[in-house]
């Protein structure tokens, strides 16, 4: 009679197991390439769905939605309105930009939850290597405000010189860095509420990067990926504070499912950020920036264009193109802004420039592709047997079969 009921159960779960494959399967078919009208059609209704969300978010919250407008109306007429406090407005606008553009590039970078807009490598790491390379070549890093941070060029001739060592430029790099890591732990925020939520309310994550690995109970057919992904969900469940701390404070792909392992872990929002917030924006970006200014110094990059003709096969064809524009570079910082804008494009320029525009493309599919999965997942779950009915019916013959 157990045996019966063994059976039962196993046809169940495979039951489940198979419908679950199939929409997986199906799941993976909705993308840009292979059906893009199907993808369009749960994208726009996604986004409908949220923008709806956002409307009544609004009706709810009336008040709220009320003093911010009228915050923000304040704001702008003292914009707009002319007088002596223009000179003051001007610089607090300027800095409040300047840090709310690095904030929303940390965002950025972490809150696609692995397919996040790079930013280190293609606005901040570039902005340090520049700002290097300038101060070894005008020996100062107080460069004129403007064309500064816009552009950067060396101080007027006369300018009396500095000692420059890889302090002083971390010293003139570090508060942007410093508002970029603030913003890569706020782009952690989003998945850790969503977890939340989920945990607390007794639903299925609705998100496919993520596997509650601790129910897995033969950890030897798992993937090295995986098993760092389940000793990772141990070590920050074990160590807390610092376990998170230790782990946002070093280059960790991994890490950017930190805020939703710990939301659905149900690790406390004080312990949670705080940790993410000091280990992103001062440990971990700070060695950022070291390797940056190190690797952009004056003997290292002249060491590097010597050597660059050594590379077999490709060698020759790379030193032409990377001397000449490390040689505009040397010209545009003894320049001034308008001959920075005169410049013809260099092949390293236009290749960057390429570069940047294929992943901000590649992270706009990445947005579009999520919200049509996310809408194909809620829309065909009832596709899956209810797993609460099926198991009362299996305890109602379990006990039907041991009566007979």
């Amino acid at each position: 009679m157990v045996d019966a009921y063994a059976v039962l159960s196993e046809s169940d779960d495979s039951e489940t197991l198979n419908k679950e494959d199939e929409l997986e399967v199906e799941r993976k078919s909705i993308t840009l390439w292979r059906s893009p009208l199907k993808t369009l059609y749960y994208f726009g209704w996604q986004m409908f769905d949220e923008l709806n969300k956002a409307f009544q978010f609004a009706k709810l919250h009336k008040i709220t939605i009320g003093v911010t407008f009228t915050v923000v109306l304040a704001i702008a007429i003292i914009l707009n309105v002319p007088g002596p406090h223009q000179e003051h407005v001007g610089w607090l606008n300027k800095e409040i930009v300047w840090s709310v553009w690095w904030i929303g590039l940390g965002i950025l970078s972490t809150v696609g939850l692995g397919t996040g807009l790079h930013t280190f490598i293609l606005y901040l790491g570039p902005h340090i290597a520049k700002v290097t390379m300038a101060a070894w070549e005008c020996r100062s890093v107080e460069f004129p405000e403007p064309p500064y941070p816009d552009v950067v060029i060396c101080p007027p001739k006369g300018t009396s010189l500095m000692h420059i060592d890889m302090w002083v430029i971390l010293s003139k790099v570090r508060w942007e860095s410093f508002m970029w890591g603030v913003g890569t732990a706020i782009g952690e925020l989003p998945p850790y509420f969503m977890a939340r939520a989920a945990r607390l309310t007794g639903n299925e994550l609705d998100d496919s990067s993520f596997t509650d690995l601790q129910k897995v109970e033969d950890t030897s057919t798992l993937k090295c990926t995986d098993r760092f992904k389940l000793w990772l969900q141990n070590f920050v469940q074990s160590a807390g504070f610092f376990g998170i701390l230790l782990c946002a404070s070093v280059p960790n792909p991994l890490f950017d499912l930190a805020g939703i392992t710990c939301g659905y872990m149900l690790i406390p929002f004080l312990t949670f950020f705080p940790a993410v917030l000091l280990g992103k924006s001062v440990f971990k970006v700070h060695l950022q920036m070291l390797c940056v200014v190190i690797l952009f110094t004056a003997d290292n990059v002249k060491m590097c264009e010597e050597n660059i003709a050594k590379i077999p096969l490709i060698g020759s064809a790379l030193h032409g193109p990377f001397t000449e524009y490390m040689e505009q570079q040397r010209i545009t910082l003894h320049g001034s802004s308008a001959d920075h804008i005169k410049h013809s494009p260099t092949v390293i320029s236009v290749v960057f420039n390429v570069f940047v525009a294929l992943m901000l493309l590649f992270f706009l599919v990445s947005i579009i592709h999520g919200l049509a999965h996310q809408k194909f997942r809620s829309i065909n779950q009832h596709r899956l047997p209810v797993k609460e009915k099926k198991s009362e019916v299996s305890h109602l013959l379990k006990d039907k079969l041991t009566k007979e």
